[in-house]
């Protein structure tokens, strides 16, 4: 059937769409009479069921049906006859025709943008760098050690590094409350677990000791009734104990995992691992630099279909984080706009990604894949499982595809843009949300 496509906004179109009644009407009494083979009715066996009744029971739903599919058809034709790739679900409406033979139908909907990119040598990028040496291996062994360190008792005063067992009960204007009373409570000392007046009045306690001292509570503790007071505390030291680490010696590299107990394997196995993550945490680094460029390579509208299911999908996100913390979300109300600047955000990178791929080629190889996913396999004990595991289901290759595409969109920015390398120290990429 013959189509008209009107232009409504910069990407908003209105395809004007008619169906016939005819054709609709023989697929009707088509699915009628498959119908009245099997339909079933009090009185009658199956098959024998009189038309006019199935008609009155089933027509409108059948019509219905066949309508909807005479829509969808006619829409999909227009589509391929005009060359539209369409955003998000259209809006279908009826319209009225002068020809008795046909129903109007008008299909409002929105298309995707036209994405011309420009030089990409004119963005301006920061790729951060970041080495691993002996230092950082032996900082990462000193970690470990401090993971299994064992505790001795002591006879002396408590001092920073030293684990202390108290009792204590806290009194605010004279009457004790709600977590301020505890028993042989271990913390250690120096690690800031504690209120900074707490410590004080700790440290340099022996076993055996009481002492009485004041607590300021900051004026931003998270209870409120404690908030800017001041507290007593009574405290009893039960123990004091100071820590031993593990030597660095073949029994800890067993301990570790090395079955030879050979040091130097360790060494290298620590360093494989920080190397690891170092790649991993520079590559996300460096993503993220690129993907904060990317929309200065093209002025493009966004479909506000794209938009909305964009920032539903965060809220609904945003809302499962919350469930998984334990929180009731049945009632808890988000703002309609509080994910649209962000969703319009990542709508934007997403078709500007999706015009690099296409007219570049980045589209993710086959050796890639399977590169990526050794990668994410090295850090398990089987990495021949993890392999298959990734390899045994399309979902999950999926996602690995996309994490290819994307490394390769970066990569491809990189080496197109001007560059500036900037080299960071371990602790700082460490400590850094990469």
């Amino acid at each position: 059937m013959a189509t008209q496509l009107e232009s409504t906004g910069a990407l908003e179109r209105r395809l004007s769409l008619t169906v016939s009644m005819a054709e609709v009407g023989q697929q009707v009494e088509r699915r009628l009479r498959e119908m009245s083979r099997t339909v079933r009715m009090p009185g009658f066996r199956p098959g024998k069921v009189p038309m006019k009744m199935i008609e009155q029971s089933y027509g409108g739903q059948i019509q219905a049906e066949v309508m909807g599919d005479a829509v969808n058809k006619a829409f999909g034709d227009a589509l391929t006859e005009h060359n539209l790739r369409v955003a998000g679900q259209p809006r279908i409406e009826p319209r009225e025709v002068s020809e008795a033979a046909v129903a109007g139908f008008s299909a409002i909907f929105e298309v995707y943008p036209e994405v011309q990119l420009g030089d990409p040598s004119t963005l301006a990028l920061e790729r951060t760098q970041c080495a691993v040496g002996e230092t950082e291996v032996d900082k990462t062994l000193d970690i470990l050690r401090k993971q299994r360190t064992q505790w001795d008792a002591v006879e002396r005063a408590a001092a920073d590094g030293d684990r202390v067992t108290i009792d204590f009960a806290g009194k605010l204007d004279g009457v004790a409350f709600q977590g301020g009373t505890a028993t042989e409570f271990p913390f250690v000392l120096g690690e800031g677990r504690m209120l900074p007046d707490f410590e004080t009045g700790v440290r340099g306690a022996a076993p055996g000791e009481v002492k009485q001292f004041p607590v300021a509570f900051p004026a931003d503790y998270n209870a409120a009734e404690l908030a800017g007071k001041s507290a007593e505390f009574e405290v009893t030291v039960r123990k004091v104990e100071a820590p031993r680490l593990p030597e660095l010696n073949d029994d800890f590299a067993r301990e570790l995992g090395v079955a030879d107990g050979d040091l130097s394997k360790l060494r290298a196995d620590v360093r494989a691992n920080l190397e690891r993550e170092v790649a991993q945490r520079l590559r996300n680094r460096n993503k993220a630099a690129v993907m904060e460029a990317l929309p200065n390579l093209a002025a493009i509208e966004v479909p506000k279909a794209l938009v909305q299911s964009e920032s539903q999908a965060l809220a609904d996100r945003a809302l499962e984080d919350f469930k998984q913390r334990g929180m009731d979300v049945k009632n808890m109300p988000i703002p309609p706009d509080a994910f649209t600047e962000t969703a319009q955000k990542r709508v934007r990178i997403g078709l500007i990604i999706g015009e690099i791929v296409k007219t570049q080629s980045l589209q993710a190889k086959p050796e890639q894949l399977r590169q990526r996913i050794e990668e994410f396999a090295q850090s398990y004990e089987n990495p021949g499982e993890v392999i298959r595991w990734y390899f045994s289901d399309r979902e999950r290759l999926a996602e690995v595809e996309a994490l290819v595409v994307e490394q390769n969109v970066v990569d491809w920015a990189l080496g197109k843009a001007a560059v500036t390398d900037k080299s960071i120290g371990f602790d700082e990429l460490m400590a850094a949300n990469a």
